[in-house]
């Protein structure tokens, strides 16, 4: 991790879970990270943090709306101005809300679509554009995918969310081929089976409260069944494949939990 000391990731969706995660150990290793949320409160809270660790990076808060294009290219435009621009974008931020396919709100599966296929897209895009323009060419573009990429679960909740993390498997493939055509060795990953990319299984963390907000006790067996995965295995998982040399294209990491069966 040595060669990414001081320079710039972009993760979104910092303020919790496999965010906040990932954002700290870049931090510990000396990066400068951008942690971009709604609530950055969390964030500033987790800076601080870092900084009484005596951590060789820094974390900079900063507010964003993801369903807005404007707040994501107003980010890009703060980032290139107050650092120069992105070395690495780990598109962590997702969300799910728990709207069958045959009964649920299109409101509802719109701000799904928004934040884990077209704000990913952005912020690929506009990452790609930044160090395509300072010819960064050992940069890093990480998305946080999911084992709902690879397989449809009998759960009606979460037909429509694993529609949109099917549609990241194969954005990200597509990305993988564009980037090879533009001869960069600028990498994609992802988590997924086949694929460039991290698929984790079930992770403790905010998702199944924010899912099923509307009902705590279903929201607290989701994590009862078995030992579920941590933040932090997954946020050692990003590490790893920043850690690969520039010639190593990471394929696909699957992680879940020794107990879970699918």
């Amino acid at each position: 991790m040595d060669r990414w000391k001081g320079r710039v990731a972009l993760v979104t969706g910092a303020s919790v879970g496999i965010g906040a995660a990932t954002a700290k150990e870049l931090v510990r290793f000396g990066m400068k990270v951008v942690g971009c949320a709604r609530d950055v409160e969390k964030i500033k809270s987790l800076a601080a943090e870092c900084q009484s660790a005596g951590y060789g990076g820094v974390l900079i808060p900063f507010k964003c709306d993801l369903t807005s294009v404007d707040e994501i290219q107003s980010m890009f435009a703060a980032i290139k101005a107050q650092h120069s621009g992105v070395d690495v974008c780990v598109n962590n931020a997702g969300l799910a809300h728990p709207e069958p396919l045959l009964s649920g709100k299109t409101s509802a599966w719109k701000n799904m679509l928004d934040v884990n296929i077209v704000a990913l897209s952005i912020c690929t895009r506009e990452a790609y554009q930044s160090m395509k323009e300072r010819k960064i060419d050992d940069g890093h573009i990480i998305n946080l995918n999911s084992m709902c990429g690879h397989r449809v679960l009998p759960n009606a909740d979460i037909h429509f969310y694993t529609g949109t993390k099917y549609a990241v498997t194969a954005l990200t493939e597509g990305l993988r081929q564009e980037l090879r055509d533009a001869k960069t060795h600028i990498r994609a990953t992802v988590k997924a089976p086949s694929l460039p990319c991290i698929s984790p299984g079930l992770v403790e963390t905010e998702f199944a409260p924010r899912l099923y907000s509307q009902n705590a006790e279903k929201a607290s067996s989701v994590y009862s069944y078995y030992k579920a995965l941590e933040a932090l295995d997954v946020a050692n998982a990003v590490v790893f494949v920043l850690s690969t040399p520039p010639h190593v294209q990471i394929g696909d990491i699957q992680m879940r939990s020794v107990e879970q069966v699918s």
